[in-house]
């Protein structure tokens, strides 16, 4: 019997880990204890987009072992980052790295703290090299303001947040200039 619940134990450990992978601790407690709906409005918020430049011509040159290898490393060591700086990864998309700060916290310093987890993106991008040998560089925006979050959908459900704040940082990051970060001037006023 104590191994059983040792086993048990174990397992219910693993699980609690996988679920703090894939959304906010306070919010994977919330989602234990009830099924109900779990939105959040969030009043003020930074959030960044970091994007690796030319990666789908990249892409097209390299194995799938070595472009999922890269992009493993790589973004495992920017979630690294995010535990020093204390802010949320919401997600990835393709190369596409999106991060929140001032989400569960009453963080006041929400956007400067991004900024410099932004300067620290760039720099260990410029770690890695792309097909011809050069370094990696990004294109990172940040925007600070309101947002809505929530977790969506049954199958494969997900932690999520949307709103202009978020479209703003995503075309900031679009627009910007490699190796340097594009923020809004409500971002740069907080920061």
């Amino acid at each position: 019997m104590g191994m059983y619940s040792l086993f048990l134990e174990q397992e219910r450990n693993r699980s609690e880990k996988l679920l703090h992978n894939i959304m906010p601790k306070s919010i994977a407690d919330q989602l234990k204890k009830d099924s109900k709906l779990i939105s959040m409005d969030n009043p003020d918020i930074s959030v960044l987009f970091a994007d690796i430049v030319s990666f789908t011509v990249m892409s097209e040159k390299l194995s799938a072992e070595k472009i999922v290898g890269f992009l493993d490393e790589m973004f495992s060591r920017f979630d690294d980052l995010t535990q020093k700086y204390g802010i949320e990864k919401i997600k990835t998309i393709g190369d596409s790295y999106m991060v929140v700060a001032g989400l569960t916290t009453e963080e006041k310093e929400h956007a400067a703290i991004l900024f410099e987890f932004g300067k620290e993106l760039i720099k260990i991008s410029s770690n890695y090299n792309d097909h011809k040998g050069n370094p990696i560089t990004l294109r990172v925006g940040i925007n600070s303001g309101p947002a809505v979050s929530g977790v969506i959908g049954k199958s494969k459900f997900s932690f999520d947040i949307w709103g202009d704040t978020i479209n703003t940082a995503a075309r900031l990051e679009s627009y910007g200039s490699l190796s340097r970060i594009h923020m809004s001037i409500k971002t740069f006023k907080l920061e």
